[in-house]
């Protein structure tokens, strides 16, 4: 996940606000149950602490969103009487939310908001391809391409003369897969799609998946569905949720292989709360890893205003020059120095082998940039 769109979030002190809200149900009721939403999130807020001014703005906003149609969610942090930013979420979170704390509670985002790969679905038969832009917004059309005509169907004959009538079909069959995967890869720099979902008949999506530049190939999946039907938000949610599992799989893969250490004795990864506290404040952090349910995420560490300025005691913070600092959840801290820093972020699901069951240790971990 490119976490550049959480900067507002570090260019402003704290304490924080962070709310995060259901909108995937929809019925008559709607609008008085988010009422009644909006009342008990701003109500939990003041509770823990968080001044007035900012109540009502997060008030405010959830009240704003009474008759949304949004299909999941929303994320809202607030500060100082402000809304500084409510991204749209991308799943429903398990249940309303609301915190306050030095630092904006953004982990969440990392299921909630991370990866909604953005789908190109081709349909594609003998004769051209019509592209279809999938987001989380809906579907709109982004182009087809119309390939030769004729011939395009084999006769059933087996005759000798019928031969060069079969070969004119062969070439026609891959002069226009060459012209869709061609038109697709163009759709796909334009829409800068994460994910190219073929349909159509098996011989077609194949060919046409086997013309594609490399650095697509790997981009694209094909949907059992024969010529002319249309993927329904179901299959399309399906491919998106496999596309961002085997992501997550092939981090994960690359944290194993680079927890090792190499010729020179070091290791390429991290993983524990000191050594990520010693790799961030160096800026040696490339991305991020957090498993949501690991323990570490949500240990105690102490942060300064700086976001060099963490550790995990606070008389650390003293000895390095820092005389503020207050306690963070180490998830928190570590996601904003991966902001600061360009670092990226993935959330990763415990793994099925014995070898992974427990990786990163603790739930928290991370490539480096150097060892």
């Amino acid at each position: 996940m490119d976490l550049a769109f959480l900067h507002p979030l570090y260019e402003h002190p704290g304490p924080w606000a962070s709310v995060y809200v259901d909108t995937s149900r929809h019925t008559a009721d709607t609008p008085h149950e988010r009422h009644l939403t909006a009342q008990a999130l701003s109500r939990e807020l003041s509770e823990l602490g968080c001044d007035q001014a900012t109540c009502r703005a997060v008030r405010n906003a959830l009240e704003e969103l009474e008759h949304s149609s949004e299909p999941h969610g929303r994320a809202i942090f607030a500060r100082a009487g402000e809304v500084v930013l409510d991204p749209p979420l991308a799943r429903a979170p398990l249940r309303d939310s609301a915190f306050w704390a030095p630092l904006p509670h953004t982990a969440p985002l990392l299921e909630l908001a991370g990866e909604d790969p953005v789908c190109v679905v081709a349909y594609v038969d003998r004769r051209g391809a019509a592209f279809e832009l999938r987001t989380a917004l809906g579907r709109q059309d982004v182009g087809s391409v119309t390939g030769r005509q004729h011939p395009v169907h084999r006769t059933s004959t087996a005759d000798w003369s019928e031969r060069h009538f079969q070969l004119k079909v062969e070439n026609t069959w891959e002069h226009n897969a060459t012209e869709i995967a061609d038109a697709l890869s163009v759709c796909q720099e334009e829409t800068r799609a994460d994910l190219l979902i073929l349909v159509g008949e098996d011989r077609e999506r194949r060919t046409v998946r086997e013309r594609l530049p490399k650095r697509l190939q790997d981009l694209a999946v094909e949907a059992r569905h024969g010529t002319g039907s249309r993927l329904l938000d179901e299959d399309v949610e399906q491919a998106r949720e496999e596309h961002v599992r085997q992501r997550a799989e092939r981090e994960l893969e690359r944290f194993l292989a680079a927890r090792e250490p190499g010729p020179e004795g070091r290791a390429g990864a991290a993983e524990g709360v000191p050594a990520l506290i010693e790799a961030a404040r160096e800026h040696r952090i490339d991305e991020l890893l957090i498993r949501p349910d690991g323990p570490d995420a949500r240990r105690e560490v102490w942060i300064g205003e700086d976001p060099d300025q963490l550790a995990v005691r606070r008389t650390d913070l003293r000895t390095l020059g820092e005389q503020d600092s207050w306690p963070a959840r180490a998830d928190d801290a570590l996601i904003r120095s991966a902001v600061v820093t360009g670092a990226a972020a993935v959330s990763v699901a415990p793994a099925a082998g014995a070898a992974q069951e427990d990786a990163p240790v603790g739930g928290l971990g991370a490539l480096l940039r150097w060892p």
